[in-house]
């Protein structure tokens, strides 16, 4: 799941993002995407979009889904990858760090379906071979 959809998510009560998954499914999550759904969290509630309440139960929901997800850290071979060509240029930096980071599972494309909401990343995945949802 990158960092779009967890926002969406959390913040705007995005439900299709966290629709069942069939059973046997590994999530799989960025520690930038916990990291970025943080800074959301705290900037919706700065700038007053959040109530203190609604900040607190955002903020437990992002606990929850990162102790229910495998969570794979931003390292060097990943920071690596980033800098090269992508399929749709431009795209952002935080982006390909989110696709390097799907590309570090190591698994066939074909296996792994990214839950985003950000066109970069959606356009970028589908012509690497991920599905999206």
């Amino acid at each position: 799941m990158e960092s779009s959809a967890l926002v969406a998510a959390l913040l705007e009560h995005d439900i299709t993002a966290m629709e069942p998954l069939p059973a046997g499914t590994r999530l799989v999550t960025s520690a930038l995407t916990l990291a970025e759904t943080a800074r959301a969290i705290i900037r919706a509630r700065v700038s007053e979009r959040l109530t203190a309440e609604q900040e607190r139960a955002a903020v437990k929901a992002l606990r929850t889904f990162a102790r229910r997800c495998f969570v794979l850290d931003v390292d060097r071979n990943v920071l690596n990858q980033v800098g090269r060509r992508f399929p749709v240029e431009p795209i952002h930096t935080l982006d390909a760090v989110h696709l390097a980071t799907a590309e570090a599972l190591d698994e066939s494309p074909q296996l792994v379906t990214i839950v985003t909401r950000d066109a970069r990343v959606r356009d970028n995945a589908l012509a690497l071979g991920f599905a999206i949802a």
